[in-house]
């Protein structure tokens, strides 16, 4: 078993006044040779956006962009004629494919949205762009693992989606739960909320492991947690 660590005071920041952002791994004016990736995982950003603030319209191409919005509501457009509202509860997924433009705005005038941003390298370039999202019942999600993602290919019924052989989860866990993942490929756990022992290491809210080279994940709650499963391919 490989495992990397990333703890939360280790990521990137910028802030742009409007949003403030943690990268996990290199984005923008954050650059660091040691964080460039986990596998296909080549992003992972922790926004927090503004009251009446947002991305202006801006590209995208050959990249699966999947959005996780934490708390408050982030207003989409784009140049697919998409026009939406993500909110908590919900998944966005786009596959810039060939090339796509999109804007992201906040729209509520008091309440700040934080959302995560994961970018996955795709398994083939320059498909047809695609967009979706949707709400998931956070119910099913208590103490077992949600789906939200997986590979269009191999799509398994109630998730969205991707042009990689990717699987994304999300687990609310009660305090001491215990329970195994099976990965499908090298596996990536970032904790959004809580305390948890994973492998043996201890994590906090917004520390991460990546694990590679093994066929089973022991997981133990030791306070109530929110954790994010990205099961991605290493090459």
């Amino acid at each position: 078993m490989k495992k990397t660590i990333h703890k939360s005071d280790t990521r990137g920041f910028a802030n742009h006044g409007w949003l403030k952002s943690h990268h996990t791994f290199s984005f923008a004016n954050y650059q660091n040779s040691e964080r460039m990736n986990f596998g296909m995982l080549r992003v992972l950003n922790d926004d927090v956006v503004q009251p009446k603030m947002g991305f202006g319209t801006h590209p995208h191409k050959n990249m699966e962009i999947i959005s996780i919005p934490i708390s408050g509501a982030l207003s989409h457009k784009d140049s697919m004629n998409n026009q939406r509202s993500i909110e908590v509860g919900e998944v966005q997924v786009m596959s810039a494919g060939t090339g796509l433009t999109h804007s992201e705005f906040n729209d509520s005038k008091t309440d700040e949205v934080n959302f995560l941003q994961l970018w996955i390298i795709p398994e083939q370039q320059e498909v047809e762009p695609y967009y979706n999202q949707k709400h998931f019942d956070i119910t099913e999600r208590n103490n077992r693992f949600q789906i939200l993602v997986s590979p269009k290919d191999k799509q398994i019924k109630g998730s969205l989606p991707i042009n990689q052989q990717a699987y994304l989860y999300l687990i609310d866990m009660d305090e001491n739960y215990y329970t195994e993942y099976d990965p499908k490929n090298g596996v990536y756990f970032f904790l959004i909320d809580g305390e948890v022992e994973i492998a043996g290491e201890k994590l906090q809210s917004r520390d991460a492991i990546g694990i590679e080279n093994t066929d089973k994940v022991k997981i133990k709650a030791l306070k109530a947690s929110k954790l994010l499963v990205i099961d991605v391919p290493m090459n």
